[in-house]
């Protein structure tokens, strides 16, 4: 029984210390969309053809896994740097057999996102600021761009869908050359 207690402490605290490192080395604690934000940018999503959506900053999946479960048919991209996070979605991928997910522990800054047709993201302002020039700076297919709460700061959005919240936080769609 204490050799149990002593690894549950144990666990415990590598999670924590994990999600303590994630949040002081990124800036930005992995905080999950709200569900009527997920709703919105599910719904959304259902506007931008099916070519592949790319999740930046992916969390613990609350979007990735329903996302890949509404579109079987398309190819779902995950990108998220925390270890827990991350490893709580790549279990859930496998539990719930998502071969059209696929989840990668890789900063979305150095990843190619050439091939993505829809990203989706919720990022702090100075996330937005980065992904934008990541964007301009390179030539690809990408014809839409959800963002919860945050707007790109030079593109005007197509849609936007005030949330009933609190906060009435905003969801951004953002429609691109190609589209």
């Amino acid at each position: 029984m204490l050799v149990l207690e002593v690894i549950l402490v144990l666990l415990t605290f590598f999670f924590g210390a994990s999600i303590l490192w994630s949040t002081l080395f990124l800036g930005i604690p992995p905080m999950p969309s709200s569900k009527k934000a997920r709703q919105a940018m599910i719904q959304l999503s259902h506007e931008t053809g099916l070519g592949p959506i790319f999740e930046l900053g992916s969390g613990w999946g609350n979007l990735l896994i329903p996302m890949a479960l509404k579109h079987p048919q398309r190819k779902i991209v995950g990108y998220e740097l925390s270890l827990l996070p991350w490893l709580t979605t790549a279990v859930l991928k496998r539990l719930f057999r998502l071969n059209n997910l696929q989840v990668f522990r890789k900063n979305f800054l150095h990843a190619d996102l050439s091939s993505a047709a829809l990203v989706i993201c919720y990022l702090c302002p100075n996330g937005m600021h980065d992904i934008e020039k990541q964007l301009a700076s390179k030539d690809g297919n990408l014809e839409y761009l959800i963002s919860n709460n945050f707007a790109l700061p030079s593109h005007q959005a197509v849609a936007k869908i005030q949330l009933t919240d609190f906060y009435k936080s905003p969801v951004y769609l953002y429609k691109f050359k190609h589209a």
